[in-house]
């Protein structure tokens, strides 16, 4: 979705691009115009490009829209691409000017003067917009037609673990919590039907409102894929977080997602003194429970193939 986003360069990369140019097209033509034609077209056409190469925001869907909101800001980046596309057509008119009746060398620095000085005015923009793409790249190729199981709960109760069992992802796993910090996706096939598999950041309980870049990933990789949601708990403790607060959590998630939910209770393996509810026992360290729970999360879908 993002890998046309190369990186973005600053006002002065520009500048130096530009002027190398101009001064070699001024060896080339014999007159000091084409080094302002040739600079001002260089300009003109660099900071158009940086523009076209990010998506029309309107035509995302709405899991990537509200997933580039939560990454880098949607309405930040529609002000930078309008502030650069506005620099554009500033020195394409300073260029065309000057064209129209070229005189000496005082005017020619004085046109190439005022195009640095439009770019200058926009470095914050580019300095962002370099930061912004970035960030973008990173953000996993998601398919929001595919049926799709979406592992969520707390952080480090076994999320990621499960991801790698089950598909050839490998995300970072550790044994400490906000490991994953984005979105990682994997697939399993089953008789000819594709699906999704999505390890999502860590949930801490508490208000929407109040939830970082991270968490609201996750949010939206909930409210706009379809399928299931598989939502691990740690009963153990191990994880760092209560069984209470996780399950309260749970609740939360359940009154405002409208897709179904599977609870799977993770590290079964491990003794614990704290029983938990009725319900799926998996170990993700031993691979008890984990093919009998994608066999859930797939009938819930439609598809009751095996392992």
């Amino acid at each position: 979705m993002f890998e046309r986003l190369s990186t973005v360069p600053d006002a002065q990369e520009l500048i130096d691009r530009a002027f190398r140019r101009g001064s070699k097209a001024v060896k080339a033509a014999g007159n000091d115009a084409a080094f302002v034609g040739t600079a001002g077209g260089v300009l003109t056409t660099s900071l158009s490009s940086i523009v076209k190469r990010f998506p029309t925001f309107e035509k995302l869907p709405e899991f990537y829209y509200d997933l580039v909101d939560a990454v880098v800001g949607v309405d930040r980046l529609r002000i930078s691409l309008s502030r650069v596309g506005w620099a554009s057509k500033q020195i394409r008119r300073i260029s065309r000017d000057y064209m129209r009746s070229p005189r000496g060398a005082e005017e020619m620095r004085s046109a190439l003067g005022r195009m640095a000085s439009v770019l200058r005015s926009i470095d914050e923009d580019l300095v962002f917009l370099n930061e912004a793409a970035a960030r973008l790249r990173e953000i996993p190729g998601i398919d929001p037609s595919l049926p799709t199981i979406i592992i969520a709960g707390y952080p480090n109760v076994g999320k990621s673990s499960f991801l790698a069992m089950v598909t050839r992802a490998r995300p970072e796993i550790a044994s400490y919590p906000f490991t994953t910090q984005g979105l990682i996706v994997g697939h399993i096939t089953r008789k000819d039907q594709k699906y999704q598999i999505v390890d999502t950041p860590g949930l801490l309980d508490r208000p929407l409102s109040e939830r970082n870049e991270i968490e609201r990933q996750a949010i939206a990789a909930m409210r706009h894929l379809r399928g299931v949601v598989l939502f691990l708990i740690d009963p153990t403790g191990h994880c760092g977080y209560p069984l209470d607060d996780q399950l309260r959590l749970l609740e939360e998630i359940r009154s405002w997602l409208e897709l179904p939910v599977v609870v799977a209770y993770n590290k079964s393996d491990i003794p614990s003194e704290h029983k938990p509810p009725d319900g799926i026992r998996i170990s993700t360290l031993t691979g008890d429970g984990v093919p009998e729970t994608i066999d859930i999360c797939l009938a819930m879908m439609g598809d009751r193939s095996r392992l």
